[in-house]
């Protein structure tokens, strides 16, 4: 049973928008704000933009495919150019600004001939931590249902599940570019190792996890509930890291965690 107070306080923030244009990953928070737009509005009324660039899974554009395609509306997918910015590939700590300012950017462009506003699937919880591409959101006064309404995490997974969302439980995703320390270049070959890594740990079984480039080094990051199995499987998961194109692999024990580089 859905919980009604919850998304009545959801589709309250799109009081006075007659047109949405949605930045919609395809994860479990764009997917609800998507789904509730489409509420609040009509399809006819939404679009869905998608970015694609290096720094995105590909099994991500798929999933935002299919859930555009359940809920009926425009799904448009455009090409983010990340890597002509030096701002970007020189990964300062307010890299995550410039990359979401030119997505936001590109949105804006899609938005603007038919006056529609610009939302977003920042939610609650993302307030707190370092995410300098809320301060582009704010700048541009991207509207972010999630966040306005105060519904965190817990409470998106559960609507989305509640709403018959195939993405309610999806792992958490980002940018491919946030598993490189800040200061050390970004490449489309570190992306690539990265990406590669990645994937052979969710074939093993790991639904949320991270490889963080340290160089010749991975990092794995997996649920401390997995890290005994991880242990399990060394040999598996070490074969796998080398041949994405790490020389070490080294196995996080304080496990899966977002924004575990700006601890450093």
């Amino acid at each position: 049973m859905t919980d009604a107070p919850v998304l009545a306080r959801l589709l309250a923030q799109f009081d006075g928008v007659t047109r949405a244009v949605v930045a919609f990953s395809g994860g479990a928070d764009s997917s609800l704000v998507l789904a509730a737009a489409v509420r609040a509005l009509g399809r006819e009324r939404v679009v869905a933009v998608t970015a694609t660039s290096p720094t995105y899974l590909e099994e991500e554009l798929a999933a935002a495919r299919s859930v555009a395609a359940s809920l009926g509306v425009d799904h448009r997918v455009v090409e983010t150019r990340e890597f002509d910015d030096p701002r970007f590939v020189q990964n300062p700590r307010e890299r995550c600004y410039w990359c979401k300012a030119g997505l936001l950017d590109e949105l804006e462009r899609v938005a603007a001939p038919g006056g529609a506003r610009v939302v977003d699937g920042a939610n609650a919880d993302d307030v707190g931590d370092h995410r300098p591409g809320m301060r582009a959101a704010a700048e541009r006064g991207v509207l972010q249902p999630l966040l306005a309404a105060g519904i965190g995490k817990a409470e998106v997974r559960r609507l989305a599940r509640d709403l018959g969302l195939p993405t309610w439980d999806a792992p958490q995703q980002a940018c491919l570019a946030s598993r490189v320390p800040y200061g050390e270049p970004i490449t489309v070959e570190k992306l690539a190792a990265v990406a590669a890594a990645e994937k052979a740990l969710r074939a093993l079984g790991f639904r949320q996890c991270r490889a963080r480039h340290h160089g010749a080094v991975a990092r794995l990051e997996v649920e401390p509930s997995q890290l005994g199995r991880a242990l399990d499987l060394r040999e598996d998961i070490a074969r796998a890291v080398h041949d994405a194109g790490f020389t070490y692999v080294a196995l996080d024990m304080d496990g899966f965690r977002t924004g575990s580089m700006n601890e450093a």
